[in-house]
């Protein structure tokens, strides 16, 4: 349940950002510098508090399948790509901000890769009934 919760904020609001808050800031009439003003802003905090929730979901997968898991599943390799993508976008952040297409590759790679995992089943959970142990 954990790996779910964690996965429902970081994705949903990687997601959430960038389709429904930053385009309904635009529609209701806010100047365009303000609004990324507020992207910035909030891109690093969200970005930021996505690394906290992929390396809640690591250690979550490593407590259930292993640590090979973590190099051999997929579900390891796309919370391995999302903390790349993390680094990356808060490195280029404050070493180039002016590098703002880097930050949106880095951002939209995290948000892919949130989106593949979602689609993969939570450790521990075969996708199917859960055999009753005697």
């Amino acid at each position: 349940m954990l790996w779910q919760l964690a996965q429902m904020l970081w994705v949903g609001g990687v997601w959430l950002l960038h389709i429904g808050i930053l385009p309904a800031l635009g529609l209701i009439g806010l100047a365009p510098l303000l609004i990324d003003e507020i992207d910035g802003f909030l891109s690093v905090l969200l970005v930021s508090f996505a690394a906290a929730c992929v390396t809640l979901q690591v250690l979550v997968l490593i407590k259930a399948e292993g640590m090979e898991s973590l190099w051999r599943d997929i579900r390891g390799q796309l919370l391995l790509m999302a903390l790349y993508a993390c680094a990356m976008f808060c490195g280029v952040h404050i070493w180039l901000p002016e590098a703002l297409r880097w930050q949106l590759f880095s951002y939209l790679v995290l948000g892919f890769a949130g989106l593949v995992l979602v689609m993969q089943p939570a450790p521990g959970w075969s996708g199917g009934a859960r055999e009753a142990r005697p």
